[in-house]
């Protein structure tokens, strides 16, 4: 598939909602989230169950930041309802940052990423398949710790671009390693990056994204760029910068103040909120906030509904469908 055709299609008029929709599908697999991020079948099942009940744009896998910092050696913490996350930091010095080794793209869990991708798409040949990784900022603050991270920024910023660096490298193998498995592209999320101000998300954020971007997309593959963070209207000159295909962003941000700052050419997603509306509203709540968002961004054809970010493992299919519907019933489809 040509990618880049797929991205200049959707802005001549868009009406399918491309969600990150994954987690929950083991509710209809009836299975945990221990067992979905263990097995590259489940996962591969998982998002072919979305694909044949949902009318996405794409199929986008697991949105699981905890994978990459596992393959360096961080301890991570998983149950059976939840989404994975990591425990405590693996580099706490100069050192440390300095005997960190680059892990091999198949380590700890992420060989089974990789094969479930492979296998999503001999499931799925009617739309695109995104894999999900994690940016180079998100990884390196899960690394060093999210706290640590943003102190790093100023009192020792050569200590955390020794791990950006490493971060980085590693994340080039992985996504190139989705691409041989036959993804068309990868969100890759790096919502740690809006915690920065636009001078050091360009430093620490967007000039290691542009070198995923650089050797990854091509017309057969694109980088959806996610960010979820409150600043990312200030910070947009620099997010555009890193050349990614199409930018997806969270619900603590207006959609209607990122279209006014992002050009009419540019594919922007977003944003109906995962926690407050997938997983805490009603289908009623859920259909009536949607209905709102499109009322004011369907106008844009550049614009694409989405959630804000990945919709939580135990959120209602109710909600979900209402999601759907009210898309459907905006379109007159």
């Amino acid at each position: 598939m040509n990618m880049y055709e797929w991205i200049e299609k959707i802005k001549t008029g868009n009406q399918k909602p491309m969600p990150v929709l994954s987690y929950p599908a083991i509710q209809k697999m009836n299975i945990t989230v221990r067992e979905l991020i263990s097995s590259s079948e489940d996962q591969a099942r998982g998002m072919k169950l979305i694909a044949d009940e949902f009318d996405t744009l794409a199929s986008v896998s697991l949105m699981d930041l905890s994978v990459e910092a596992e393959c360096f050696g961080s301890q991570i913490k998983v149950s059976d309802g939840e989404v994975p996350t990591v425990v405590g930091a693996l580099v706490t010095s100069p050192e440390e940052a300095e005997a960190l080794q680059v892990p091999a793209v198949t380590s700890a869990r992420a060989g089974i990423y990789l094969k479930a991708i492979q296998k999503a798409k001999a499931l799925i040949s009617d739309r695109p398949v995104l894999a999900g990784v994690i940016g180079p900022f998100s990884l390196a603050g899960r690394l060093v710790d999210v706290t640590e991270a943003m102190i790093l920024c100023y009192e020792d910023p050569d200590m955390l671009k020794t791990v950006l660096e490493k971060a980085t490298e590693f994340l080039v193998n992985y996504v190139l390693a989705y691409k041989e498995k036959g993804a068309d592209g990868v969100v890759v999320a790096e919502p740690l990056a809006g915690m920065l101000s636009p001078d050091l998300a360009s430093e620490f954020s967007e000039t290691y994204m542009k070198r995923i971007v650089e050797a990854c997309q091509d017309e057969n593959f694109i980088v959806v760029y996610h960010n979820c963070g409150s600043g990312t209207v200030r910070m947009m000159e620099g997010i555009l910068s890193t050349g990614c295909k199409a930018y997806h962003f969270g619900d603590a941000v207006d959609m209607r103040d990122v279209l006014k700052a992002v050009p009419s050419d540019t594919v922007v997603m977003g944003n109906i909120s995962p926690a407050a509306q997938f997983l805490g509203g009603t289908p009623e709540s859920v259909y009536e906030e949607t209905q709102n968002l499109l009322r004011d961004c369907a106008k844009y054809p550049n614009f694409v509904l989405s959630s804000g970010c990945d919709i939580p493992p135990l959120a209602p299919f109710k909600n979900v469908e209402s999601f759907f519907r009210a898309a459907k019933d905006y379109y007159g489809q």
